[in-house]
């Protein structure tokens, strides 16, 4: 018998594959609804934000950094430029490995732990599709190196930037200063959308100072790249406005005379033209390179400049206080013939000390002239500084007149000068010792005070600036550098002025006795710089001091031979040139130089060179053995 299959229920079947395939059908009709919703939603409501980050990943804005003015002197040398240096630079946003790119291109080219630390600074700063300086002046065989090896390290570029140079080295750079990478400190203060591509910033010195108008105006452009990051061709550009030139009163050949006549001592030379305030040189020995921190300077050479003898890196003009010694004794005697004290031709008997009245200790004043200087005049006094002369004045005086006068020079007060971190000295007074070391001023204190000792403290920049004050029969005007500004938007040249004021004395005949006095100082018979004289080919006035660095007993004598050199006197000398009409005013101080009778031909061949364009090598033998 034959087998038959059961006969199944095809209606039912037939229902039931219906409605799996409507299911099916409703489920892939949702799924393109869906399909078709969201492509609406991103071709149309969301068209623009994609279509920006789609445009974002083929163009980029870079910020183009402005070149940073130049900086010249008087005569139109150069004092710092620009020149172009390869950097290799990396876009943090394009590099997928950070460190793993660290390492492989410190195998390529050399980068110091510096060169890195200072990359991931600027990273915290930046916006990480900004491109970021990892190392700086690369050679050509680095440069090629990279150029070969380039497509191993997305986000990494060389880039041509011009980087600035110190053309005449050492000379002037307390003055110019440098410029150096932007630190985390200075990032929290600086305007970060103007400085976006900058990595250097003034550091010291004018650079510093006159940083808004050397650094210009950032600019910047969309370039459109390729997955690599390659530029391909440029959008658009906006260009960046270069900084503006300074041009200074420095002349960078007298201020390289001032530097050799200086040699190896430690020391400083000002040089002012009275008449407009211009600074003319400001040497300050010993000197170092400014174009070692540029770059970044190693902690070990940094360390050295720190610790060497003499402290190159101490701006001596502008931080270095020195009890002004003698060179205060034509200002004091102008006060003194000011307020009718003594009169120019009244003597005073100078026995070799002096005896404070009244004090019954009998402690004794010594002059530098252990015999004494016998009947001095107030000429004589300053041809021969007699420190006798100059107690009995003080004693007449008082301290606080003396304050008084001596402030219309601005002694114990800032000269205002175009660079950052001036000191003011000291000018004491007897409310000045009361709050300062809350007791009495004493009657000794105002005798040393009447020859520069004891609190009394100035700058090397005071005193050329309160001899340019005296020069100009009491018209104070600021000290300065700047002479011009070109501004390089419009090429249009601004000029400096500075600020001016002045005070006149009650009788002004005085003035020029004090002229006559400080011309005997190099000129007379028995003055006290007068070696120098010899074979001028003009009249110079001046006035030579002496600051003794530690005090010494009534029964003790000074000894210079047995004296530690860093505890000898400072040697200082003021002076001012053409006699008959002064254009130039000078303030020497050397530490631990002495005599200021030795600080004279120092001044002597920067006056030289000023007034007859000559650097002659003058003798400092056969001057005489005082100050």
């Amino acid at each position: 018998m034959a087998y038959r299959a059961p006969v199944g229920d095809y209606s039912s079947d037939s229902r039931l594959f219906k409605r799996r395939a409507n299911v099916a059908a409703l489920i892939c009709v949702l799924m393109i609804a869906g399909l078709f919703v969201r492509l609406a939603k991103l071709q149309i409501v969301e068209y623009a934000h994609f279509s920006n980050l789609s445009e974002n990943n083929r163009v980029r804005l870079m910020a183009l950094p402005p070149n940073r003015g130049l900086i010249y002197d008087r005569n139109g040398v150069i004092l710092a430029e620009n020149r172009p240096t390869f950097h290799l630079e990396l876009i943090p946003e394009q590099v997928d490995d950070l460190e793993a790119t660290l390492k492989g291109l410190s195998e390529i080219v050399s980068l110091s732990a510096r060169d890195v630390s200072e990359f991931r600074n600027a990273m915290r700063a930046h916006r990480s599709f900004e491109s970021i300086s990892l190392r700086t002046r690369l050679d050509d065989v680095e440069v090629a190196r990279l150029a070969v090896n380039r497509h191993r390290f997305p986000g990494m570029d060389i880039s041509a930037r011009l980087t600035r140079h110190y053309p005449q080295g050492e000379s002037a750079v307390h003055a110019v200063g440098y410029v150096g990478r932007i630190n985390e400190k200075e990032l929290e203060t600086i305007d970060q959308g103007n400085y976006r591509g900058t990595s250097h910033i003034g550091k010291t010195g004018l650079e510093k100072f006159y940083e808004d108008e050397l650094h210009g105006t950032v600019g910047h452009q969309n370039v459109e790249v390729n997955a690599e990051g390659r530029v391909l061709k440029v959008v658009n550009k906006v260009p960046p406005i270069p900084g503006n030139d300074l041009f200074l009163s420095l002349d960078i050949e007298l201020q390289k005379v001032a530097e050799a006549a200086l040699a190896d001592r430690h020391g400083s030379v000002v040089a002012i033209e009275p008449q407009t305030g211009e600074v003319l040189a400001f040497a300050s020995t010993p000197m170092y390179d400014p174009n070692l921190f540029v770059h970044g300077i190693s902690y070990a050479k940094y360390k050295e400049l720190q610790t060497a003898e003499g402290k190159p890196l101490f701006n001596r003009p502008l931080f270095g206080q020195y009890p002004p010694g003698s060179t205060l004794k034509p200002f004091v005697g102008l006060a003194g013939l000011e307020a009718g004290t003594v009169s120019g031709d009244e003597e005073v008997n100078c026995k070799g000390h002096y005896l404070l009245p009244g004090d019954e200790t009998r402690r004794k004043y010594r002059d530098w002239k252990k015999e004494g200087h016998g009947h001095t005049d107030m000429d004589d006094a300053i041809e021969q500084s007699c420190d006798v002369y100059f107690y009995e004045l003080a004693y007449r005086m008082g301290i606080d007149r003396i304050h008084d006068f001596l402030a219309k020079f601005n002694f114990g007060q800032k000269t205002g000068i175009d660079l950052y971190g001036e000191r003011r000295g000291l000018l004491p007074s007897r409310a000045w010792k009361k709050k300062a070391h809350k007791t009495i001023w004493y009657p000794g204190e105002t005798l040393i005070a009447g020859i520069g000792q004891g609190y009394m403290l100035t700058t090397p920049l005071q005193l050329a600036a309160a001899t340019a004050t005296l020069v100009n029969k009491g018209v104070k005007i600021q000290p300065h550098f700047l002479k011009s500004i070109r501004l390089t938007e419009t090429a249009a040249t601004e000029i400096f002025e500075p600020e001016e004021s002045r005070f006149s004395l009650r009788y002004p005949r005085h003035w020029d006795d004090m002229f006559r006095a400080m011309k005997k100082v190099v000129h007379g018979t028995w003055g006290t710089a007068r070696a120098t004289g010899w074979g001028m080919k003009y009249k110079m006035a001046g006035k030579t001091g002496t600051a003794q660095v530690f005090g010494i007993a009534q029964d003790e004598e000074y000894d210079e031979e047995t004296v530690a050199r860093k505890l000898r006197d400072h040697g200082l000398f003021i002076s001012f040139a053409p006699y008959e009409a002064p254009n130039i005013a000078v303030a020497v101080v050397v530490d631990n130089g002495e005599h200021g009778s030795w600080m004279a031909p120092i001044a002597r061949k920067v006056i030289d060179y000023h007034l007859l364009g000559i650097n002659k090598k003058i003798s400092i033998g056969g001057q005489a053995d005082d100050e």
